[in-house]
């Protein structure tokens, strides 16, 4: 039995959308971001930072996103997923694995500033101004490793596309994608593909965002 601790429209629909890339049967324990049950005892067994994913799995537990999505891409060779140590575009996965997270913690301040303060006054213009810099500076990169290709890697479609694809799915409540033309062309191509159709269908309904897009404080 596996077994997803999922939020919708979070992290851990990183994991969710890559189980239904590898054709598992799965069961997703929901929580909320707002009601302090990624708090409670139970859930922090799992996951001791209180943060989603965690994924139950072969009598162990998981949780940390990119750790599940090396793992399970290395236990399912067969779907094509990873790149095994040899493979030319090993170090390109693995960078670009590690790089998705960099530009999810930029994701993740711009949520707390914006979002999640119990008064909004009490938030930096100085810190969203500086994260939303941040955060537009990995979106250029992101564009840049994009230029004459369809995915990440050259060599095609692959969990590093899971963790990266997750981020241009919040990034613009922050940024426009406007001047992304690459982005917009591969958001695109991830949102055709059945694993991903399959796992939005299963996330829940997203409770972070009340707008649509988040200006920095007093204009860029």
């Amino acid at each position: 039995m596996i077994r997803l601790h999922h939020v919708p429209f979070s992290r851990s629909f990183r994991v969710l959308w890559l189980l239904q890339e590898l054709e598992q049967s799965f069961d997703i324990i929901e929580y909320s971001i707002r009601d302090g049950s990624l708090r409670a005892p139970d859930f922090m067994a799992h996951s001791p930072a209180g943060r989603v994913p965690a994924l139950e799995i072969d009598g162990e537990t998981l949780f940390e996103s990119g750790a599940i999505m090396e793992l399970l891409c290395e236990r399912h060779p067969e779907f094509g997923l990873g790149r095994a140590p040899g493979h030319p575009d090993r170090a390109a996965f693995l960078q670009a694995l590690n790089f998705a997270e960099t530009q999810a913690s930029l994701i993740e301040q711009l949520n707390l500033n914006h979002v999640f303060l119990r008064d909004p006054a009490d938030a930096s213009p100085v810190v969203i101004k500086l994260n939303t810099m941040r955060l537009t500076q990995t979106l250029r990169a992101t564009e840049a490793m994009l230029a004459g290709q369809e995915f990440l890697l050259p060599s095609g479609f692959s969990g590093a596309d899971i963790m990266m694809g997750f981020n241009l799915f919040a990034a613009p409540y922050f940024v426009p994608l406007d001047p992304f033309p690459h982005l917009r062309a591969y958001r695109q191509r991830l949102e055709t593909r059945p694993g991903y159709q399959a796992a939005r269908a299963r996330d829940g309904q997203q409770d972070f965002y009340a707008k649509d897009f988040y200006p920095v404080p007093g204009g860029a």
